[in-house]
């Protein structure tokens, strides 16, 4: 299957499972809480991190079925994240996948409250799968470090307190595997534990998540400065603006571009053991140093 084919049938997919997921979740008692979950989480997006778990899964033998509460639960964590991101205590941003943001569609505590819920419907999704109990509760420890002080949240600290500031190339890398890694290394280790993976082949996962992680930030960092806002789908420059270290700022264009090229040979490199099951996983690495948007 051509790799946008399997592009666009994973945003469906994905689609289909978080509707499903918010239409049976509590917050449909309380219609302005679960207006705003829906608002944000199907506003759109590239679906990434679905996609990951999905492919990740498919790559060790598993099935769609079996990746579905898993690529649910990391697209809520990531909407969550985006929410509380774009307040005005954080990165205070109006605009977010071409529309406003939650907190300027409804109000701040509505979003506040909206990204809380939809962190803990994504705990409720994993346990609440048909796969073993034993998968379950590891796939809800990977997730809970990926998402707490050990992984996003800690890396949003960190982006707080460099803002204006002057990082190395270490440091940045360490955010950024914080921040946005955390969660992409989530979702390749999710989808293969969905598919009951062996170590060996987690640890494949891991060292490719790890490599295309970074490139997608290194990407992210140069479409901040090359892509229109109507591309992008929220504000250009917007890093620049509030300060931000970002991979352009710290190398130039170019050698960002290096690194993101570099990174996405590592992320091939790494799945090498896997064969060619893992074909979606090493077109996605090139969708994300190749995209656009």
């Amino acid at each position: 299957m051509i790799f946008k084919q399997y592009l666009a049938e994973c945003q469906k997919w994905a689609d289909t499972g978080l509707k499903s997921v918010l239409d049976k979740s509590g917050s449909s008692s309380h219609s302005l809480l679960h207006e705003a979950m829906a608002y944000s989480t199907l506003a759109g997006g590239k679906r990434i991190r679905p996609l990951l778990v999905r492919a990740s899964c498919e790559a060790l033998g598993g099935t769609p079925e079996n990746a579905l509460p898993a690529a649910c639960a990391m697209e809520l964590i990531h909407t969550y994240s985006l929410i509380h991101d774009d307040l005005p205590a954080m990165d205070d941003d109006d605009l977010r996948r071409g529309k406003p943001t939650c907190h300027k569609a409804f109000d701040e505590a509505t979003a506040i409250l909206a990204g809380d819920a939809l962190l803990t419907l994504a705990f409720e999704v994993i346990t609440e799968s048909s796969l073993p109990a034993e998968t379950r509760l590891q796939q809800t420890r990977v997730l809970a470090q990926a998402a707490g002080a050990g992984g996003m949240v800690s890396g949003q600290a960190m982006d707080i307190e460099a803002t204006g500031k002057n990082l190395n190339l270490e440091t940045l890398k360490k955010l950024h595997q914080h921040k946005t890694g955390a969660l992409i290394k989530a979702s390749c280790v999710l989808g293969g534990l969905a598919a009951n993976g062996s170590a060996e082949q987690i640890s494949a996962l891991s060292s490719y998540a790890d490599a295309s992680g970074l490139a997608f930030q290194v990407q992210d960092d140069i479409l901040d400065v090359t892509a229109s806002t109507e591309v992008l789908g929220k504000n250009q420059g917007a890093d620049i603006n509030l300060g931000k270290n970002t991979y352009v700022s710290l190398l130039g264009l170019d050698k960002a571009r290096e690194q993101a090229a570099t990174l996405r040979d590592q992320a091939l490199t790494a799945l090498y053991p896997l064969g060619e099951k893992a074909e979606m996983l090493r077109e996605l690495a090139d969708f994300i140093v190749n995209r656009n948007h």
